[in-house]
């Protein structure tokens, strides 16, 4: 399982959607406070089941067509967030005050990329089996 790339990839996932967005911030609010995924319950849920989506995606190495399908399902997942975060910032920059962006807003992006790796390795894997059955 772990000798798999498309393992190390999702690995970097559920550690990129389950640990990163509690310590980085989102954005930051007028009045100078920081907003982090646990003031937010449904971004943290929506984080959280992003994670639970890749550790059960990782565990289902021998199901290759269903980790496929969940990859697919946790790129869903991160781009209505990634679609939450660009409408939020795009509300932020029209404030009257100064707010900032936070660096967490980009973590949808990362993980997407890594789904994207990592689905790119299952189909690789799958294209191989499929020429050893055809060989015998």
């Amino acid at each position: 399982m772990i000798q798999r790339i498309q393992t190390v990839y999702l690995l970097l996932v559920a550690l990129a959607a389950g640990v990163l967005p509690f310590w980085v911030n989102l954005w930051t609010q007028a009045d100078g406070t920081a907003v982090y995924a646990k003031g937010e319950l449904w971004i943290s849920l929506a984080f959280y089941g992003s994670a639970l989506l890749a550790v059960v995606s990782m565990l289902r190495f021998k199901n290759r067509k269903s980790q496929f399908v969940l990859n697919r399902f946790n790129m869903l997942l991160h781009l209505f967030l990634l679609g939450f975060f660009v409408i939020r910032a795009l509300n932020i920059s029209g404030e009257t005050q100064v707010s900032e962006k936070g660096i967490g807003m980009l973590i949808p992006v990362f993980s997407i990329v890594l789904l994207v790796l990592a689905n790119r390795a299952i189909k690789r894997d799958e294209d191989l089996v499929k020429s050893v059955d055809r060989l015998r």
